[in-house]
C-alpha cells in the first residue's frame, strides 16, 4: 500500500535522509524504530508532503506523492497522528472530531466514543483542558475521522502515563484486528513486538534492518548495536 524508494530530505541544505527503503502492505504494522535524530520523523514528514523530498519516490497505492501537497495526500486516504498532538486547543474534544470528518467512510463519531470511551466522557471539554494523555486520543480519533485507509502514528504514547498508554495500545491492537494498514514510530519496543507485522530501523538516515518481530528476538546483537538496548523479551 504503501512505498518508499531511495528516499532522501533534508533541512535548508542539510541533509538527513540518505536514501530510505520502506514498504507498508494493505492490513500490516510496520514499525519505524531508531534513536533520536535518526530520521524518522523527516521520514513521515516527507510522506505527507511537509519536507520536500530531494530524491527517491514515495507511492500510496501506486499514486506517487512527491510534489503533492499535504491535503491531497490526506485525501488519498493517509491520516497522521503526528508527533506533539497538535490539537486544536479553543475546540471541544468533539468540535477537534468533526473539524476533519470525511462523510465517505465507516468512522462516525459513535465509533470513535465507542473505540476511546474517555472522549465521549470530555466531549464538550475544551482540547487545551485535557491532560496529555487525553490529547493524544483526541488525535487519534481526529485522524480517524478522515476515514484512512493507512494510519501513521509518530510517538503516539511518548511521555504517557502507563494506564493511558495501555489503552492507546489497546487501541492500536483493534485496528489491526479491523484490518487498518498502520505505520507507528515509538520507543515502546516490547508493546510494538507485539503489534507490529514487520520492524524496519533508521541509522543516521539509512535504514540499516529490516525483520520480524521473531527476526528481532532472536538477534539481540541488533537491538544493542542500533538502539543501544540489551536483548528484549
Amino acid at each position: 500500500m504503501l512505498k518508499v524508494e531511495g528516499l532522501r530530505a533534508g533541512y535548508g541544505g542539510q541533509p538527513a535522509l540518505f536514501g530510505v527503503d520502506l514498504e507498508v502492505g494493505a492490513g500490516q504494522t510496520l514499525a519505524l524504530i531508531g534513536r533520536n535524530g535518526m530520521g524518522k520523523t523527516t521520514t513521515v514528514s516527507a510522506i505527507f508532503g511537509l519536507v520536500t523530498p530531494t530524491g527517491g519516490r514515495i507511492a500510496f497505492d501506486g499514486v506517487e506523492l512527491v510534489g503533492k501537497p499535504s491535503h491531497e495526500i490526506a485525501r488519498l486516504g493517509l491520516g497522521l497522528v503526528p508527533e506533539g498532538r497538535r490539537v486544536f486547543p479553543t475546540l471541544t474534544v468533539e468540535e477537534n472530531l468533526v473539524a476533519t470528518r470525511r462523510p465517505d467512510g465507516p468512522w462516525t463519531l459513535t465509533k470513535i466514543y465507542e473505540l476511546l470511551p474517555r472522549l465521549a466522557e470530555d466531549r464538550y471539554r475544551l482540547s487545551n483542558r485535557l491532560s496529555g494523555g487525553e490529547q493524544q486520543m483526541v488525535a487519534i480519533g481526529r485522524a480517524l475521522m478522515t476515514n484512512p485507509r493507512m494510519l501513521v502514528l509518530d510517538e503516539a504514547t511518548e511521555g504517557l502515563a502507563p494506564r493511558i498508554r495501555a489503552e492507546i495500545w489497546a487501541c492500536l491492537e483493534r485496528l489491526k484486528r479491523d484490518g487498518l494498514s498502520t505505520l507507528v514510530i515509538d520507543k515502546n519496543l516490547a508493546s510494538l513486538l507485539r503489534l507490529a507485522d514487520r520492524l524496519a530501523i533508521l541509522e543516521k538516515g539509512r535504514v540499516v534492518w529490516t525483520g520480524s518481530p521473531a527476526d528481532f528476538r532472536a538477534r539481540p546483537e541488533t537491538a544493542e548495536r542500533f538502539l543501544h538496548l540489551g536483548a528484549t523479551s
